[in-house]
């Protein structure tokens, strides 16, 4: 175990050899200073303050000066050949992350403009340098500790370090070329020599990533060593390259995606009445909450301040963040925007309000505080308050009650406001005209980016749903999450917004690519999609498509409505990813179309579950479904033993004639049994149910 003592010892030995060290967030990666690594010292009276403050901190090194090779998870080919494997372990030091990655600290050549990187020298492989820090053992996080590995611990000054070798320093020369926003593309240039066997490397990987064989691997660059390669060469050496990148396992998300497994993956969506309960895919998975860049840091701040942490509400609120901050400056080639409209689905007392309050802080530092709406008044309301600033986000809570009036369309200014919410989602790409008012010409909107980050009450929400409110569009554009349970909570949890994140914010609020009439007229710059992420869509898209066709075959029209949306948001969302992972030169490659369809894939079915769970078309509809679920949370404790009346009625306080009607339809449906009721007696202590219904799958909302 890693005790304060350990990070204070460590944090004074890297600044005795001469490494600017600075305290980051316990249990994250978040600079704790006012300034981020711009504060780091090599001041062993200051470090020892800071650790005096921050006991549990975890120890940041700035990379000024350094060249460190951050390769993402244990399973990353890169670099894919032996002898540059070799040379990488002539790094003055190797660790491994918690993740199961790899640092490689190297000194950073005199006169080499290198810059911080995410993914440009190859998927998966980051690069800090000036500019950018690294977390250092023995640091821990929620996946783990930071750790040297065993005789490469970090003993030399950062001027002793070995530069990197000449093949490493050639690739970041090319990476660090100026490229222009959208001006990315891909085509078979020519493979010079001294690239040859690093770019076979990585085709053979992204090859072996979607599941193809050692022959098929050699087959397809050893075409490519003959039509690119000058010189090609030898047929040993592709055979050997196609046999070292073969030893590693695919992708299996990107083989379901690409081999079009969609029988496993969308089969359960559209259901007939007389279909078992379809299987529950279980809360959002802790593996797709995490988006690189932006969104970790500000999820990572999040959970380092709130007096209960909440992993999804930090999450989501930092997801919807980023795309507010990107409203109306990006776009990707099918015109997706990132406004979100996120529902998290929370207890009372989980500590939903700190998530608004960070959006609310990072919005203010950045000078953008202007962008928050408040709650829904009417559908007037929300457009004049687009009108005003055409980027907004609703911080709203309790949307259930919003939810349930429409449900039971007893109020048509509750229509109306859905309305409207669903009119500025279809408008963020397009233009949007005001209402008619008197006297005054027909304003607009251009491209409006309205985003929504809202809470919920589970069981009013699943109460809230019925059958018309399943198909009219507005679930179907929802991104429902459900939050993790009240955690244990802690006290003294100040700390100050990281600088980087500050920096983050404020670029995207001074990017401006529409020039100074951007407010009136946006215009958007358009991110490029590497090829190996069109052909993810290309197969994410398929599946999706049929899963709506079967939903449509099976008259389901809740099922082809969410199924419908489906793909738009994996592609909201991939954007968002782009932008976060690397805001000044986006691109949306094969793990941002990766997460974001999982993701997609994920909430849709979730949401196809809940709904044929809950979702009701009337009152007595309603109180069944209510009915059968305080039956199955009985079982879920308590097996198959038989659950009290007087428990029923507490959970469920309707009046005897209700539940004795109840009760009737669902015995007659062999849906529940109960025993002990005589004539004249009901309702009476003697009763007792038992459900007779199959119980869904468990689940929980860990790493699957």
């Amino acid at each position: 175990m890693v005790t304060s003592a350990d990070l204070l010892a460590a944090a004074l030995r890297y600044a005795e050899l001469g490494y600017r060290v600075f305290p980051c967030v316990p249990n994250g990666k978040s600079p704790l200073t006012a300034h981020g690594f711009h504060d780091a010292v090599t001041d062993a009276e200051q470090i020892a303050r800071w650790w005096s403050q921050h006991p549990l901190a975890n120890v940041g090194i700035a990379a000024k000066g350094l060249l460190v090779v951050d390769v993402d998870g244990k399973d990353n080919p890169w670099p894919g050949d032996p002898d540059r494997s070799a040379d990488l372990a002539g790094a003055g030091a190797i660790a491994t992350t918690p993740r199961g990655g790899r640092h490689y600290l190297f000194r950073r050549p005199a006169g080499k403009g290198w810059k911080c990187s995410t993914g440009q020298v190859a998927p998966g492989v980051d690069i800090r340098t000036d500019g950018g820090y690294i977390v250092a053992a023995p640091s821990v996080t929620a996946d783990g500790v930071y750790a040297w590995g065993p005789d490469l611990e970090l003993h030399d000054a950062p001027g002793a370090l070995p530069e990197p070798p000449v093949w490493l320093a050639e690739c970041l020369d090319r990476a660090s070329e100026p490229r222009t926003l959208a001006s990315a593309s891909g085509s078979g240039n020519t493979i010079p020599m001294g690239q040859r066997n690093a770019t076979l490397a990585r085709l053979a990987g992204l090859m072996r990533r979607i599941g193809m064989t050692r022959e098929e691997i050699a087959a397809g660059i050893s075409r490519a060593n003959q039509d690119r390669c000058e010189p090609p060469l030898s047929g040993v050496e592709v055979a050997r390259i196609a046999a070292s990148i073969a030893r590693y396992s695919p992708d299996a998300v990107t083989v379901a995606f690409v081999e079009s497994h969609y029988e496993q993956m969308f089969a359960e969506s559209p259901v007939d009445d007389d279909d078992p309960e379809p299987e529950d895919p279980g809360p959002v998975p802790d593996r797709l909450l995490r988006v690189p860049g932006f969104v970790e840091e500000v999820a990572a701040y999040n959970l380092a301040t709130a007096p209960y942490p909440e992993p999804v509400l930090a999450f989501t609120g930092a997801l919807v963040l980023q795309g507010v901050l990107a409203g109306r400056k990006v776009r990707d080639g099918m015109g997706n925007r990132t406004n979100l409209y996120v529902l998290n689905l929370a207890d009372s007392g989980v500590g939903k309000d700190h998530a608004r309050k960070v959006n609310a802080e990072v919005l203010l530092a950045a000078g953008q505080a202007d962008r928050l709406g408040t709650s829904f008044a009417s559908g007037e309301g929300i457009e004049d308050a687009l009108f005003a600033q055409p980027v907004t986000l609703f911080q709203v809570d309790e949307i259930d009650g919003l939810l349930l009036r429409v449900s039971q369309a007893k109020d048509a200014r509750h229509e109306a406001i859905v309305s409207m919410l669903l009119q500025m989602y279809t408008s963020a790409s397009s233009v949007y005209v005001m209402r008619a008012r008197a006297g005054r010409p027909r304003a607009h909107i251009a491209q409006p980016s309205l985003s929504l980050f809202g809470t919920a009450v589970p069981d009013q929400f699943y109460d809230a749903l019925t059958a018309r409110l399943a198909s009219n569009g507005f679930l179907a554009r929802l991104l429902v999450v459900e939050c993790r349970e009240r955690g244990e909570g802690r006290d003294d949890v100040a700390a100050r917004l990281p600088e980087s994140v500050v920096a983050a914010a404020r670029w995207w609020a001074e990017f401006r690519p529409g020039g100074n009439l951007a407010a009136e007229h946006p215009d958007p710059v358009t991110v490029p999609v590497t090829p190996e992420a069109l052909e993810a869509f290309a197969a994410l898209r398929v599946g999706f498509d049929q899963a709506y066709k079967a939903s449509r075959d099976a008259r389901d029209q809740a099922g082809m409505s969410v199924w419908a949306r489906a793909y738009e948001k994996s592609r909201r969302l991939a954007l968002i990813y782009a932008c976060s992972e690397n805001r000044e030169r986006p691109m949306i490659g094969i793990a941002a179309a990766e997460w974001a369809g999982a993701f997609a894939l994920h909430q849709t079915r979730r949401m196809l579950y809940m709904l044929r769970r809950h979702a009701s078309d009337g009152e007595f509809d309603l109180k069944r479904k209510r009915l059968i679920d305080v039956l199955d949370r009985w079982r879920s404790r308590h097996g198959d033993a038989w659950m009290p009346f007087w428990k029923v009625s507490r959970s469920l306080p309707w009046p005897p004639r209700e539940h004795d009607e109840l009760r009737e339809v669902l015995v007659e449906q062999r849906l529940i049994e109960a025993r002990g009721a005589n004539e004249g007696n009901r309702g009476r202590p003697g009763l007792v149910y038992r459900l007779l219904t199959p119980t869904p799958k468990a689940s929980s909302g860990g790493e699957e």
